[in-house]
């Protein structure tokens, strides 16, 4: 059996991390951010849109490896601190189950003395998640049938294959 750094590695107390099927809070991912050194909280909320490429989207469901997801998540922070030693917290959070369009599915927030390091962690925070976590989602839409009426169709996509716009 092989040994990895990120199975190793544990989560800094300050930090938070999970995978949820209960609803999440900016409010609460944004006091675990939240430090008196800090100067700056950056948040970035995910939330379920109602169009994908031009397809009404009604809903999308996530599934995830949490195990592993949750060791991504451990190794995106050590890589935070890696690149901006001054981060004091990082907090990431993804909802998993059928998700209606409005509601949050990721949060992530980063807390640091310099608010370009907040948002450039962050960000780095959210990119690298999409890549690397084993988290998909089902995307349910509608689509018209030949004589006019709407079928609901949907389809699995890994979140790594979603554009990072």
């Amino acid at each position: 059996m092989t040994t990895t750094v990120a199975s190793l590695m544990k989560p800094r107390a300050e930090d938070s991390f999970a995978i949820t099927f209960a609803p999440l809070s900016l409010e609460e991912i944004y006091a675990k951010a939240d430090d008196p050194a800090n100067g700056a909280v950056v948040v970035m909320s995910g939330m379920v849109r109602n169009q994908t490429d031009g397809k009404p989207v009604v809903a999308l469901e996530y599934q995830a490896y949490e195990p592993m997801a949750l060791r991504v998540f451990y190794q995106i922070a050590a890589d935070i601190r890696s690149l901006w030693s001054d981060v004091s917290r990082v907090v990431i959070y993804h909802r998993i189950g059928r998700l209606q369009i409005g509601e949050i599915s990721v949060l992530v927030a980063v807390g640091s003395p310099h608010r370009s390091e907040a948002f450039d962690a962050c960000r780095y925070a959210i990119d690298t998640l999409k890549h690397n976590a084993p988290i998909w989602k089902k995307e349910y839409y509608t689509v018209l049938s030949e004589d006019g009426s709407q079928i609901l169709n949907s389809s699995w996509v890994s979140i790594n294959a979603c554009e990072h716009k």
